[in-house]
């Protein structure tokens, strides 16, 4: 990849988590411009945002185990909801595909990266190692706790259709998010 291909890649990939943040539909953008040329199909652009939410739990996880260091799997489950809220955008597309896949291959890259992400949740409170083939089960279990006490977003239908609903933000939050991405 050249250093234009780079940078442009990366201006693409800022307005496709700028859309996503502002339109919390749970859809991909696949018609903004630069889109398609860059990531060519939505299994690519998925597996990009997918691997953009696992980095930012990783390391909204690492913050939360500082301050909170004698209660990792509170720590685990703050971080998750952390990082959802900032990134409430892309979490929105991740579930709507997780829920309904648009092809099996997009179904295994989501199952895939589901269980590293609750692998990962699940080491880092402390409730099992990494080779346990326990782990994301035990993961999976912190994140369904973690969505418990998680609203981002108020839900309405419209015509049937499902349409997402900004939570407010503050400025700062907003800004925040911005140069987070």
């Amino acid at each position: 990849m050249t250093w234009d291909a780079f940078h442009r890649r990366g201006e693409v990939l800022r307005n496709v988590l700028e859309y996503a943040e502002t339109h919390r539909d749970g859809a991909l953008p696949m018609e903004l411009p630069g889109v398609v040329e860059t990531f060519g199909d939505e299994v690519t652009l998925l597996g990009t945002l997918q691997l953009r939410w696992h980095t930012r739990l990783a390391g909204t996880i690492e913050r939360e185990l500082m301050g909170q260091p004698m209660d990792l799997e509170a720590a685990v489950m703050t971080a998750w909801r952390k990082a959802a809220t900032e990134f409430a955008g892309v979490r929105a597309i991740l579930d709507a595909y997780t829920e309904a896949p648009g092809s099996d291959e997009m179904a295994q890259m989501l199952e895939k990266a589901h269980a590293k992400d609750w692998t990962l949740m699940a080491a880092m409170a402390g409730k099992a190692s990494p080779a346990d083939n326990s782990a994301a089960r035990v993961g999976r279990a912190i994140e369904q706790k973690a969505r418990e006490a998680f609203r981002p977003t108020v839900r309405s239908t419209t015509a049937g259709r499902r349409r997402a609903v900004p939570a407010r933000q503050s400025i700062l939050g907003r800004v925040k998010a911005h140069l987070a991405a």
